[in-house]
């Protein structure tokens, strides 16, 4: 039987056994780490093993380990990474940088059990972005962000963990910041269609993508996330193949409860829920809304898992060096 069509947070440290009895329950189709997950390399390590132990099963284990502002690992026990466009700025060879960073990354985070990083982000940076996500960015042209999300997604693959393009259909537009409130874009559709979209037509391939919850006026009057008509560009005109899920689904972008939240999302053709905040109350409900994965989807789901593989073996120290010149 498919897995539920959610990925959860979870409340803390570790994995108490109410928690573990809900999630045994609800079979969320996998489990997303912050930082209030987060303390010791040993704890990290416990608390993925004990997720998967909840539900009898290899889930994935996503984290946001965008770098800068974004990344729940963190000194002393990691390294810090600039933001991206800090980082496309400073490097000779951004390309060859970023596969670097993201090889590095992925084996922090297979050292940890986590196998999905929700990154690249293959929005554009432009004059207009708000801060929340400027800087999050790799480029502030198509052709920059494509070569640095690219590489990103390489070197993460490389390591054995799976890259989740976002924020597909195209975020950098927005003034807003969708924590908080929705995002309103108003460009034409031929604009959106030359510049937003490239990057995610690019990396069309990739196994995995997250929804911008921002509504675009050219194209129809819901969030892209609840939206019917952008779900299909993104499949038809964009051409992504893969795992379809929400951006969170506690994002004060989107209004009504997290299950009609969660219903609308369903309903416009997303895979799976993506709630963050571990809030168990919240958890039941959308649990219920969502039910199971889709054929469909749960086939995209097995298609994406069988994209993590193994990584070889490398030299930390000689790729850290390579790095380290670059920038």
């Amino acid at each position: 039987m498919a897995s539920g069509a959610t990925i959860f947070g979870c409340a803390g440290l570790e994995l108490g056994a109410a928690e573990a009895a809900f999630f045994r329950e609800a079979d969320p189709w996998g489990f997303i780490l912050f930082a209030r997950n987060i303390d010791t390399p040993e704890q990290v390590a416990q608390l993925t093993s004990s997720l998967r132990e909840a539900v009898g099963r290899d889930a994935p284990v996503l984290i946001d380990q965008e770098g800068g502002r974004v990344q729940r690992l963190r000194a002393p026990h990691w390294r810090e990474w600039l933001p991206p466009l800090d980082q496309a700025l400073a490097a000779r060879d951004p390309a060859r940088s970023f596969w670097l960073r993201a090889r590095l990354q992925a084996a922090e985070l297979r050292a940890l059990g986590i196998d999905v990083n929700c990154a690249p982000t293959c929005d554009i940076a432009g004059p207009e972005t708000h801060p929340f996500l400027r800087n999050r960015c790799f480029g502030t042209t198509p052709e920059a962000v494509i070569s640095g999300a690219r590489a990103t997604a390489e070197g993460l693959l490389a390591g054995g963990v799976l890259p989740v393009i976002k924020h597909i259909p195209g975020h950098g537009r927005a003034t807003a910041d969708s924590h908080k409130d929705l995002p309103v874009v108003t460009a034409p559709r031929a604009e959106l269609e030359a510049l937003d979209f490239a990057p995610f037509r690019a990396l069309a391939g990739l196994p995995l993508a997250m929804t911008a919850h921002i509504r675009f006026t050219a194209l129809d009057d819901a969030p892209a996330t609840q939206s019917p008509a952008l779900i299909r560009l993104i499949r038809e005109e964009i051409g992504f193949g893969g795992l379809l899920m929400t951006d969170d689904i506690s994002m004060e972008a989107l209004s009504g409860s997290v299950a009609s939240r969660a219903r609308a999302s369903l309903a416009a053709g997303c895979d799976v829920i993506l709630h963050c905040n571990g809030e168990r109350p919240e958890m039941e409900a959308i649990a219920a809304e969502a039910g199971r994965l889709a054929p469909a989807a749960a086939a995209r789901a097995a298609a994406a898992l069988g994209a993590r593989k193994s990584p070889g073996s490398i030299d930390m120290a000689a790729l850290e060096a390579e790095l380290e010149a670059c920038l």
